[in-house]
Order: C-alpha cells, then sequence, then structure tokens
C-alpha cells in the first residue's frame, strides 16, 4: 500500500470517527476529530474557533435540538493532498431529525485534514446547505 493510499484511508476513518460521535451524540468524540485551533462553520455562517468551541456547541445541540439526530448518505469523500500531511476533503450527506432522511437538510462539507503525530484530524470545516435539491450532494466532479 502506497503513502497516500493509506493517509487516504486514514482520513477516510476520521470522517467515519466523526459522523459516528455525531450518530452516538458524543460532542468529546465529535470534537477530538479536529485540530486544538481548528476553524469551524456551520451552514448558516457561524465561525467558531477551536476544539473546545465545537465540544461545547455540539454537546449543547446533542443535548438539545439536535438530540437523537443521524448523518444520513455520507457519500465518499473526494481527497486531494496539497502536501503529504495535508488534504482538502470534500464530501456530501445530509441529516435526519426523526429517523427520515430529508433532502432539505443535504450538505456539502469541506475540511482540512491534517497529519498530527497521533492521527489525521480536521484543522478546518466548512458545511454549506444545498439549496438546489436537484443538484448532486457529493463532491464535485473534476475537469
Amino acid at each position: 500500500m502506497t503513502e497516500a493510499s493509506l493517509a487516504t484511508r486514514e482520513i477516510g476513518a476520521a470522517l467515519g470517527r466523526m459522523t459516528n460521535a455525531w450518530n452516538d451524540g458524543d460532542a468529546a468524540a465529535y470534537a477530538g476529530q479536529f485540530t486544538e485551533d481548528a476553524d469551524y462553520v456551520t451552514f448558516f455562517g457561524l465561525h467558531m474557533t477551536g476544539r473546545q468551541a465545537i465540544e461545547d456547541s455540539h454537546r449543547a445541540l446533542f443535548e438539545g435540538p439536535l438530540k437523537g439526530s443521524r448523518l444520513t448518505g455520507v457519500t465518499s469523500p473526494s481527497i486531494r493532498f496539497l502536501r503529504p500531511d495535508v488534504a482538502v476533503v470534500v464530501a456530501g450527506g445530509g441529516s435526519s431529525l426523526d429517523g427520515v432522511p430529508d433532502p432539505g437538510r443535504d450538505s456539502v462539507i469541506t475540511l482540512t485534514a491534517v497529519r498530527e503525530p497521533d492521527a489525521w484530524r480536521f484543522a478546518s470545516f466548512q458545511n454549506t446547505r444545498r439549496t438546489n435539491p436537484a443538484a448532486p450532494a457529493g463532491p464535485p466532479t473534476r475537469r
């Protein structure tokens, strides 16, 4: 296995851990997938800085309005390496509040993955809600 294919697999695993933590309602595990100084931008434009802010805000969400929510339809990510230790990740997916996928909640997320000494983590996260249901939910196709 090449170093790039191993890194791609590890980044996919980090994305999987992030998804599983959301689905478990585990704010600490969710935030643990981000760097200490991560930038996190929600679909409505709220910008948070730092792992602790990500954890605190998600704890409030998981205990309140998003309690029991699940990420759904997370697509295979597009991973493009900028350097061997930095990659841009684009993935599509959505969320469900009642167990039924809701196309109105579909988004495209963009993350910057960085290799830290113990694991790949995300240094940035941007969530963009899809407003055109006819548009594909997954990562863009390269030309």
